[in-house]
C-alpha cells in the first residue's frame, strides 16, 4: 500500500466511514502474551479496530495483573469497552525486565494505569474471566465452524480448554467444541521447516505440544522468520494520534525505534487471509512439536489441514504495509477516544 498522504482530518473521516459494521464480519478470540514484546499490543489494535471483525474475546496467557490490565485499556480505547478478557492464574504483579540486552523498556503497568478502562478497570484485575470458562462460553454461544483463534504467546489456555468436559456452558468436551465451533487456529510460533524459537518453548513447551500435536482443525502457522526482520511501528511513533495507548507502548517498550511485526502479521492473515502479502510455505504435512519446545515440519501428502506461511513480498512491503495498518488503525478510534488520567 502506498505511503498516506491524506490530512489527519481525512484519515479520520475516511475511517469512520470504513468501520461501518460488516455484516460477515470475521469472529475472533486473540490468545495474547501481553507482556515481554510490544507487538501484541499491535495486533489487539488491528483487531480492536478492523470494521470485518467481530472480536469476541481476549485471553492473556501470561499471569501479570498489568498484562490483563492493559489489554482491557487497549481495547476500550478503541470502542471495545464491554470485550470480555480473561487471564491465566495464579495473578501476579511481574513486570517485564529485559535481562538479555537491558535496552527494551516495561509497558503494560503504564498503559493500565494511564489508560484505565474496559471490563478490567486499574485495580480490578481479579475481575477478569478464567481464560478457559471465556473459551467455552464464547464458544458455545457461536455459530458452527464460525470462530478463528489467533494464539500469539503461550499456550496454557489452549491446552487448558483441550483438557476441558462438559459444563455449564456446553454438554461438549473440549475437543469436540473446538470441532464444532472453531474454524482455524492461528498460531504465531516456531519455524519453518523446522526450528527452535521461543512462543514454544518459552513457557511450558509440554503445553506447547499438548496443543499443536493434539489439535484436530485447520491450524496456519506463521513462524518467527515471517517477521523477525518487518519492522514496525516507527510511523505509529511519529505520525500516530496524541494521547493513543499503543503508540505510547511502542516508545515505552522499543524507545523510538521500529519493532518485528511477528503478531500484526499474524492476526492480520486471521483477518483477510493469504491476501497480497502472505503464500503457504507448504500445501500438506504438519507440524510436529518437540517436548522441548523445537519443531519440525512433517511432509506427509496425507495431511492438508495444517499450512505453514511465507512473504510473498519483500520485507521492507510488508513493513510498510503493517505500518500503514497501524496508523489507519490508530486514527479511526479518533471519534471514541478514552483519556488518559492526566487528560481527566
Amino acid at each position: 500500500m502506498a505511503c498516506l498522504l491524506f490530512p489527519v482530518v481525512l484519515i479520520s473521516t475516511l475511517i469512520a466511514h470504513e468501520c461501518t459494521a460488516s455484516p460477515r464480519a470475521k469472529r475472533l478470540i486473540i490468545d495474547t502474551d501481553l507482556f515481554s514484546d510490544v507487538d501484541d499490543a499491535g495486533a489487539l489494535l488491528l483487531a480492536a479496530t478492523a470494521p470485518t471483525v467481530d472480536l469476541l474475546a481476549v485471553n492473556v496467557n501470561y499471569p501479570s495483573t498489568y498484562s490483563a490490565l492493559a489489554a482491557s485499556a487497549i481495547l476500550a480505547h478503541y470502542g471495545q469497552n464491554n470485550l470480555p478478557v480473561g487471564v491465566r492464574r495464579p495473578l501476579t504483579n511481574a513486570t517485564f525486565f529485559d535481562s538479555w540486552f537491558f535496552e527494551l523498556g516495561e509497558y503494560t503497568s503504564k498503559v493500565a494505569y494511564h489508560w484505565s478502562g474496559g471490563s478490567l478497570p486499574w485495580g480490578h484485575a481479579e475481575d477478569a474471566w478464567d481464560p478457559v470458562a471465556l473459551y467455552r462460553k464464547v464458544l458455545s454461544e457461536a455459530p458452527d465452524h464460525s470462530v478463528t483463534i489467533v494464539s500469539i504467546g503461550f499456550f496454557d489456555n489452549l491446552s487448558g480448554l483441550l483438557n476441558t468436559s462438559s459444563d455449564i456452558y456446553s454438554p461438549l468436551s473440549g475437543p469436540d467444541l473446538i470441532a464444532t465451533k472453531v474454524s482455524e487456529l492461528v498460531i504465531m510460533g516456531g519455524e519453518y521447516p523446522s526450528g527452535y524459537e521461543y512462543n514454544f518453548w518459552g513457557g511450558n513447551p509440554y503445553l506447547t505440544a499438548h496443543v499443536v500435536n493434539s489439535w484436530k482443525g485447520n491450524i496456519t502457522f506463521s513462524g518467527y522468520e515471517i517477521g523477525e526482520n518487518v519492522m514496525s511501528g516507527l510511523r505509529l511513533i511519529n505520525e500516530g494520534p496524541a494521547g493513543d495507548p499503543v503508540k505510547a507502548a511502542y516508545i515505552y517498550y522499543g524507545y523510538n525505534t521500529a519493532r518485528p511485526s511477528f503478531d500484526p502479521l499474524t492476526v492480520l492473515y486471521a483477518i483477510e487471509g493469504l491476501g497480497g502479502l502472505f503464500e503457504y510455505g507448504a500445501e500438506y504435512g504438519y507440524n510436529h512439536v518437540e517436548p522441548n519446545g523445537s519443531n519440525r515440519w512433517i511432509y506427509d501428502k496425507g495431511v492438508t489441514n495444517q499450512r505453514f506461511l511465507r512473504l510473498r513480498v519483500p520485507k521492507d512491503r510488508a513493513g510498510a504495509e503493517i505500518d500503514e495498518r497501524l496508523l489507519r488503525a490508530a486514527y479511526s478510534s479518533q471519534g471514541q477516544k478514552s483519556f488518559t488520567r492526566q487528560e481527566l
